[in-house]
């Protein structure tokens, strides 16, 4: 790489971690500047998903204490996350790097629109458990865990999201 390229990739790599910070997301800026740049997607892939680790562990450390009395809930959907990432990233070392160079284009449309809708679906969720008076007690709905399960796939395989 020439000199400013790894610039480019430290100062996408430091906004990245701000947008991180803010809202998530910011792998949607670090993985088409590293494919811009002429990274193979799939190395692109792992590549962000490995220099942003470090700060999704710190995050989930200063996070921690909102999860006090939610040890139910964590091990719940924690063990289909676990599941679901475990099958993604087996599927991205299995199948040909073709399809993950043809998925890529939906994967990262999916994670725009889930960034742009999250929030309201979010507060809508709320809204409704609060309207029904159903507490956060780690119990829900039988059809969350599949989702769960889903999700997690869909971030092992495309660690991006």
């Amino acid at each position: 790489m020439e000199w400013w390229q790894l610039l480019l990739v430290a100062l996408v790599g430091a906004a990245a971690g701000l947008i991180n910070t803010v809202v998530g997301s910011g792998t949607l800026i670090t993985f088409p500047t590293l494919l811009a740049l002429g990274m193979p997607p799939v190395l692109a892939n792992v590549s962000n998903c490995i220099g942003l680790a470090p700060g999704s562990f710190a995050g989930a450390l200063a996070g921690r204490q909102e999860l006090v009395g939610q040890r139910a809930r964590v091990l719940r959907y924690g063990s289909a996350s676990l599941l679901g990432a475990v099958v993604g990233a087996l599927l991205l070392l299995r199948l040909p790097s073709a399809a993950f160079d043809a998925i890529v284009p939906v994967l990262i449309g999916i994670g725009l629109v889930l960034v742009v809708v999250g929030p309201a679906l979010s507060r809508r969720v709320a809204a409704r458990r609060e309207r029904l008076g159903q507490t956060a007690d780690g119990r829900g709905p039988l059809w969350l865990w599949p989702v769960v399960v889903v999700t997690g796939a869909y971030g092992g395989y495309f660690g991006a999201a």
